[in-house]
């Protein structure tokens, strides 16, 4: 990696978003900052600066095609070049039964989760493309290889997500585009804090649902994306790393 690449990030917040931001300006990425919340984006960016290079936030709905294409357009406007891109934005479901959940939910959800993947997806190959080839990293989830109870559409929307990944993968291997899915554990972020609160019990028991006995912290799901975007992953597409402390492995 070098100062003269440029990654987009949707979902750059806060969170794994904000990690990866920070970890690719470490390796002289410019990043593009995509998300919906602007103060806590320029939060992001600062720390991007902080960390030794550049980039710009672009308030962003994943779900507004218009909006992903002037996403993409205006990084391109801004430096020239797409070389990486992490479709991290999504969202969770409130565990419910699954005859109780409502059609509203699943929308909202599919929207984000899947559409927002393949919207994002649609408008940076092209500018990779260009450029003779890129990387691209989706945000899936455990959830997304293996099953959990009381939050079906989001476990059916990282399932998707994976889908997604690989049918690109398949169609744009041999024009220089490798495109790939992380699938993290719990991580260590602000819907994970809102998930958990101040319920001790439920805390506990999300550790010990991973066996090296702890959730993941953001950084590490990031170096993971940073290593999937690089040449060192260079024969590596179509596949799901999973980042889960051992959780599908029990």
């Amino acid at each position: 990696m070098t100062s003269q690449k440029v990654a987009i990030i949707t979902g750059g917040s806060s969170g794994i978003g904000r990690a990866t931001a920070v970890a690719l300006a470490k390796e002289g990425v410019r990043v593009v900052i995509a998300a919906r919340r602007a103060n806590e984006s320029e939060e992001t960016l600062e720390l991007v600066k902080k960390a030794g290079s550049d980039g710009i936030f672009v308030k962003t709905d994943v779900t507004r095609e218009h909006e992903v294409e002037q996403l993409v357009e205006l990084a391109v406007g801004k430096y020239g070049r797409l070389d990486y891109a992490f479709n991290n934005a999504g969202m969770v479901e409130d565990p419910t039964s699954f005859v109780d959940q409502t059609s509203t939910v699943f929308d909202n959800i599919m929207n984000v989760n899947v559409k927002g993947v393949w919207l994002s997806m649609k408008y940076e190959i092209p500018q990779m493309l260009k450029n003779g080839g890129g990387a691209i990293v989706n945000t899936s989830s455990v959830a997304g290889v293996v099953a959990l109870a009381q939050v079906p559409i989001y476990t059916a929307s990282k399932h998707a997500v994976l889908g997604l990944t690989k049918s690109a993968a398949l169609e744009y291997a041999k024009s220089g585009i490798r495109i790939n899915a992380v699938a993290p554990g719990a991580i260590e972020t602000e819907m994970y804090e809102q998930f958990v609160g101040d319920n001790k019990h439920l805390r506990e028991t999300m550790n010990a649902m991973h066996p090296i006995g702890r959730v993941g912290r953001p950084e590490e799901i990031a170096n993971a994306v940073v290593w999937l975007l690089s040449d060192k992953a260079s024969f590596v597409t179509g596949h799901t790393l999973l980042a889960d402390g051992g959780l599908v492995s029990r």
